[in-house]
């Protein structure tokens, strides 16, 4: 306590009331959560297990949960350290209700979690029967659903409130969607908020034993909270109110994915006792880069006024650097990173390259490459999560475990086998009454009753192919070479190709399965060593992925990510390219008037930087085949002068500039190999 400010003393010793915590960037708020957890528990009596607190990713959630830990057996006794610290997102939290409460929601215990590709591919099936559509309006169709679940809007307050085509049409997909959700015995990732929250209003009995179990509730990044989290939170603390939420309106990057920034300003509204403590003191970036970014976000409107200061002195200047066009951009920005390297002999992981779109990297991940230089593209696509890949996983899944449903629905029309989704209602339905998974299901006799003659011989056609694959699979000695039969055989080499946007794609679809084929030669060929059984490889396969996806924080590489990524995250030296109109703010976001939101996210950008920022634009681009001048960003006029250095005014022709960072990195390079010697 004794290292903590007064703001976050005060934060975390108010317990009589709800309480918002303004929480600028890099003002210490994770402490502040965490430290209050421990405070509840040692000086209020409350129990580990009555106390949870609740944020947006599984990453987030994990360090809040490991540092309250390590906080409580230091101040608590050994068998209050023990108990389990209720710390996880929202949707866990949600998905933790559901399967207490199943039955009150009419699911039985053994419900499907529908990801993005299962929500998208039942979409697509519906289609068939409402009506014809491109995959951009099926994602425009997903991305409506989603919104009113997030709204809290049933399909038919959906379909009675359309007033356009296009929202008529996608009411018509929810409420099919909807119906067969529940025949499905499955929930999708919104339904985790959405359905707690209809069950808490409804069910009296239920809410008072969730409120009883919740006795106090604290919220991280409380800006980014939707409608049905907004509700959800509010039916939880009922009467008692023993809530603190911790937010900053100027880090809101989300609303078009449904955020709602004024449920800050809500909470005034639904809680009059309302108490609000500002954390102003930031303990992670320069005076210069506080008071530029603090100069920025000062044009968009606010709720509550706050000023970041700090006491890390005034540090760099920020620089601003005008490049010829983006290859130039990437270059100078690598060639930046080596010289500052050199120079201050920092390791690769001080330094992180930002942007507004996943495409910029390219030039970044080329110069990258030919320089030699270890990076991370944060948000890259896993090698597990192409689409062919998880087509086939959920093959060797369902063979494994035939009690997968997740898996049966994944691969059961992939490719086409005319087994449309009235179909895979039904059969929901029966094995639902049946209390069996639908392969199971797919193998009785009782079906009959259920589905015609047609549509019950697809069904366990499939089953019995699954189950022939499955012993050739698992009895072969060399299970990679069944695999290709298996491919072959189920014709998923011409599905990709007639279902891939292009020849290209296709192609490169195909090359992943390939590699997915040698990774099993290498792991269950009768040539190795300690050959492995078809299913082990697929258990190593799968902990590979889950391990990858969790990634090694400690690893020696620039990091590049969005600004969407790196919300969260700081880095000593911050490198911000592309500052340019239609860019950074975005093309998207200037039409739909939401440039506020993008300001934000740039100024998250911006403090992200502990001791440097450097920010880069590209005087052309080449876009539509010319290349094009460009207008530089109008935020850069947005930043303080006395705070910028400004360079790359003076005009020098792409090979005088690129010359110019080639002779440089030769000299650098030649230099480092003369001190090693």
């Amino acid at each position: 306590m004794s290292e903590l400010n007064a703001e976050q003393k005060a934060a975390i010793h108010f317990v009589d009331g709800p309480l918002l915590v303004i929480a600028g960037a890099g003002s210490g708020k994770t402490r502040v959560i965490t430290q209050k957890i421990a405070y509840l528990i040692e000086h209020c009596g409350l129990q580990p297990q009555h106390i949870y607190a609740v944020t947006f990713t599984n990453k987030a959630a994990s360090e809040m949960a490991e540092r309250t830990h390590k906080l409580l057996k230091k101040t608590t006794h050994k068998n209050q350290a023990k108990q389990k610290i209720q710390v996880s997102t929202f949707h866990s939290l949600g998905l933790a209700i559901i399967k207490k409460e199943a039955s009150h929601l009419a699911l039985h215990d053994n419900f499907t979690l529908f990801d993005s590709y299962d929500a998208q591919h039942l979409l697509k099936e519906l289609g068939e029967r409402i009506s014809a559509v491109s995959d951009d309006s099926l994602k425009s169709i997903s991305q409506q659903i989603s919104n009113w679940k997030n709204e809290l809007k049933s399909p038919e307050e959906a379909l009675n409130g359309a007033k356009q085509e296009t929202e008529h049409l996608a009411a018509r997909f929810f409420v099919h969607y909807d119906n067969a959700l529940r025949a499905y015995n499955a929930v999708d990732f919104d339904d985790l908020i959405s359905l707690p929250f209809k069950l808490f209003r409804d069910n009296r009995e239920v809410l008072d034993k969730w409120q009883n179990k919740i006795r106090y509730l604290l919220v991280d990044e409380y800006q980014d909270t939707n409608t049905a989290q907004y509700e959800l939170i509010k039916c939880l603390c009922g009467v008692r109110q023993a809530l603190t939420v911790v937010g900053d309106d100027d880090q809101s990057i989300y609303a078009w994915r449904g955020a709602h920034p004024e449920n800050i300003q809500r909470l005034q509204q639904d809680y009059p006792r309302l108490q609000v403590i500002k954390l102003e003191q930031n303990y992670r970036s320069t005076s210069n880069i506080l008071f530029s970014a603090n100069h920025l976000i000062s044009h968009n409107p606010h709720i509550f006024d706050k000023k970041l200061w700090s006491a890390h002195g005034s540090g760099d200047p920020i620089r601003i650097i005008a490049c010829a066009n983006e290859a130039a951009e990437a270059e100078r920005v690598i060639h930046e990173i080596v010289a500052h390297q050199f120079r201050h002999r920092l390791a690769y992981h001080d330094y992180a390259i930002l942007y507004r779109s996943n495409h910029q990297a390219r030039n970044l991940e080329q110069a990258l490459r030919e320089q030699g230089i270890p990076y991370h593209v944060s948000g890259g696509v896993s090698f597990f999560s192409r689409t062919e890949i998880k087509d086939l996983f959920a093959y060797f899944r369902l063979m494994v475990n035939p009690q997968d449903d997740a898996a049966y629905l994944r691969c059961v029309n992939i490719p086409k086998r005319d087994i449309g989704p009235a179909t895979i209602e039904k059969l929901g339905r029966y094995a639902q009454e049946r209390q069996n998974s639908l392969f199971d299901a797919s193998l009785e006799m009782g079906l009959t009753q259920w589905l015609e003659e047609k549509a019950c011989h697809r069904i366990k056609s499939f089953a019995d192919f699954i189950l022939e694959a499955k012993n050739a699979l698992f009895e072969s000695d060399d299970p990679a070479s069944q695999v290709e039969t298996f491919i072959e055989d189920i014709r998923y080499y011409e599905y990709l190709t007639d279902t891939a946007p292009n020849p290209t794609n296709a192609q490169k679809r195909i090359e992943h399965i390939k590699e997915l084929i040698g990774w099993l030669k290498r792991l269950t060929g009768p040539d190795q060593d300690s050959p492995l059984r078809f299913e082990e490889a697929i258990h190593k396969m799968t902990l590979i992925d889950m391990l990858e996806r969790q990634g090694d924080q400690t690893t020696n590489m620039v990091q590049l990510m969005t600004l969407h990524a790196a919300k969260g995250l700081e880095f000593p030296h911050v490198y911000i390219i592309g500052w340019e109109e239609e860019c950074l703010p975005h093309k998207t976001s200037i039409a739909q008037d939401m440039v506020n939101e993008e300001r934000r996210l740039a100024y998250v950008g911006m403090t992200r930087a502990q001791k440097t920022l450097t920010l880069t634009y590209p005087k052309q681009r080449k876009r539509y085949g010319e290349m094009q001048t460009i207008t530089p960003s109008r935020f850069l006029d947005e930043l303080p002068e006395d705070y910028v250095v400004r360079e790359g005014h003076i005009e020098a022709t792409e090979e005088e500039q690129r010359a110019s960072g080639q002779n440089h990195l030769a000299a650098l390079k030649a230099l480092l190999q003369e001190t090693n010697q």
